[in-house]
């Protein structure tokens, strides 16, 4: 579909030289222009059929209409409904097009579509696995999350829209809760020092008015500030505000206490061993999991060794640095330092705020020389909001809305500073930021001509490898000039591939929560809480973590054969928009499209 738009200008533009074309040229060239059109109004009605099962998924994607709202619909029933659907577009598509005849763009939209359902249909028997409560996931944060961040009022419609969803997180956390129980029934849940953060999370929404007699409460605060920007009379703002009071009495807080008591009773049942291998088909999850985020056939084993492989190859080159700032003692003695000075932290927010600022600023006025294609879309840098910030991640980065109503943003967790060393900030900016996650993400959903579930899709090998790549992408640009913040940009990807072995020792190797967190202790530079909150995220969210190196070194690979095989040829930009102008693809498809572009010169 990248040729489609090009194809039609140049028939209008070219109609005499049409007409000199012979017949059976012609005739071709108006079949495959057919067929193309006819595939993106394929892709076009799923995506339409989708979005209309998604109340939340068209608020992400900037659409108002009679579902903003809405929630999506938690069941099973909805769940198998999605799936069938997926399901059987695949069967339509592959009914109705042969590959053989479509365009070399069009037949790559083919195959990650075909793609992307034959990886639905590996994960869809596992679904009842997931933990429907746990510090990363979870409605007790996501809902109001999605509402601060999310839900956009521009009129006293989306206010009203507001109101309803308040009035509709009663329903939703309840069908939550039941499927939660349900899941604890059949022996799924989370391990018991999760419940704590849950708990946590539930109480801070129901904290502070109209809940008690401290100061508003988050939601309450959000949709205030809201209504009050609208330029309607003053009554009709009092009005919306009160029935937000209203729903957050009569919905959400019983809701949230009925949350409460469930967690509560799950929390004195809960296992005490952390990895997924205690499920009764926990092995063949989690070998799907590492097949789903790595997109290789790489073994629990194998990924094991290639972390160890590469904390060895990181501890040297963080030796070099020892060596360069004179520090004397051993490598473990250099992360304790870093960890314990104070000068590797910052004093308040706003300092840390300020500091990233500085560096995407100047990141921001070096893109144009190592990108062909940058994003329209503005980043802006936020902190995680108090209601979520003792469970929340490091950093996280949410995509812009499509119609420019929402900025791509940057989220870094700045609950406590002893955690967030100055060292890491460079690459942490890096990697959210630009030319990180923003650049990818905001040029992924701007290519237009994509179908939209290339668009707004992803592959997490893919995007969090680029995220990876990006930061040492920043080496070669010229930054890191202290040698104690490329110190961090190695302490970063060390991390990463201390990933792979704490992963896969967690879910496969049985290895506890304790000696994982020993493990990046004795191994990594980094303080004690980051460490701690890091095992925590890996425990409840299996298999992800994994994908950040394995796409990484598949990136680095790529660029290095493309360096030696096209010499002075080689262009930065050129490289960059042969990986990014794609979208996210798996990593075998990602080489075959570099080696193509290698064999056409670059």
């Amino acid at each position: 579909m990248l040729l489609r738009p090009i194809a039609l200008a140049l028939a209008m533009a070219a109609s005499p030289l049409a007409l000199a074309m012979p017949a059976s040229a012609q005739s071709s060239a108006t079949r495959a222009e057919t067929r193309s059109a006819e595939l993106a109004a394929f892709f076009d009605q799923v995506d339409a059929d989708n979005l209309a099962a998604s109340p939340q998924g068209k608020a992400y994607r900037g659409i108002r209409d009679e579902d903003y709202g809405k929630w999506n619909d938690p069941s099973d029933a909805a769940d198998q409904a999605n799936f069938e659907r997926g399901q059987q577009a695949l069967a339509t598509m592959k009914a109705r097009f042969d590959p053989a005849r479509l365009s070399p763009e069009d037949r790559l939209s083919y195959r990650l579509f075909e793609y992307q359902a034959e990886r639905s249909a590996r994960a869809h028997p596992y679904r009842k696995n997931d933990y429907v409560f746990d510090q990363m996931n979870g409605a007790q944060s996501q809902m109001p999350a999605f509402l601060i961040n999310i839900h956009s009022v521009k009129t006293k419609a989306d206010a009203e829209a507001y109101v309803q969803r308040l009035q509709g997180m009663g329903p939703q956390m309840d069908a939550l809760v039941a499927e939660a129980k349900e899941r604890t029934d059949a022996g799924v849940m989370p391990p018991r020092w999760v419940y704590p953060f849950v708990l946590d999370d539930a109480r801070n929404v129901i904290k502070g008015a109209p809940f008690d007699s401290g100061a508003p409460s988050t939601l309450l605060a959000d949709l205030t500030k809201k209504v009050e920007a609208l330029g309607i009379p003053a009554p009709e703002k009092a009005a919306l505000i009160e029935a937000g009071r209203e729903a957050l009495l009569s919905s959400v807080r019983p809701a949230y206490q009925r949350l409460i008591a469930e967690m509560e009773r799950q929390q004195a049942i809960a296992p005490t061993d952390d990895g997924i291998w205690r499920l009764k088909d926990g092995a063949a999850y989690y070998s799907q999991l590492l097949a789903n985020y790595t997109t290789t056939d790489l073994s629990a084993d194998q990924i094991h060794q290639i972390g160890l492989d590469n904390v060895k190859r990181i501890h040297g080159e963080m030796r070099a640095i020892m060596d360069k700032v004179g520090f004397k003692g051993s490598l473990q003695d250099f992360f304790a330092f870093v960890r314990t000075d104070d000068r590797f932290y910052f004093k308040t927010r706003e300092e840390y705020l300020a500091a990233v600022d500085a560096k995407l600023k100047a990141m921001q006025a070096k893109l144009p020389d190592y990108f062909g294609t940058l994003p329209k879309a503005p980043l802006t840098v936020k902190a995680v909001e108090a209601f979520r910030e003792k469970s929340a991640g490091k950093a996280f980065y949410q995509s812009p809305a499509p119609d420019g109503s929402r900025p791509g943003t940057y989220y870094v967790n700045l609950y406590n500073l002893k955690d967030m060393a100055s060292t890491e900030l460079e690459a942490l900016a890096y990697h959210e930021g630009v030319p990180g996650h923003h650049l990818q993400r905001a040029v992924q959903t701007e290519l237009g001509e994509l179908p939209p579930f290339r668009r707004f899709g992803g592959v997490t090998a893919y995007t969090e490898g680029w995220g990876l790549y990006s930061e040492e992408l920043g080496k070669d640009m010229g930054f890191y000039q202290d040698p104690y913040s490329d110190f961090g940009r190695l302490g970063m990807e060390l991390w990463r591939a201390c990933r792979l072995v704490v992963d896969t020792g967690i879910h496969h190797k049985r290895w506890s929560r304790e000696q994982a967190i020993q493990y990046l202790t004795d191994n990594t530079p980094n303080p004690p809480g980051d460490i701690s909150k890091a095992i925590e995220r890996y425990i409840v969210y299996p298999g992800q973590a994994t994908a950040y190196m394995i796409g990484k070194l598949k990136i680095m690979e790529l660029r290095d054969k493309a360096q030696k095989q096209l010499g002075p040829k080689f262009s930065y930009a050129r490289f960059h928009d042969a990986v990014l102008k794609s979208g996210p693809v798996p990593l075998t498809v990602l080489e075959e499209q570099i080696d193509a572009w290698i064999a056409q010169g670059g």
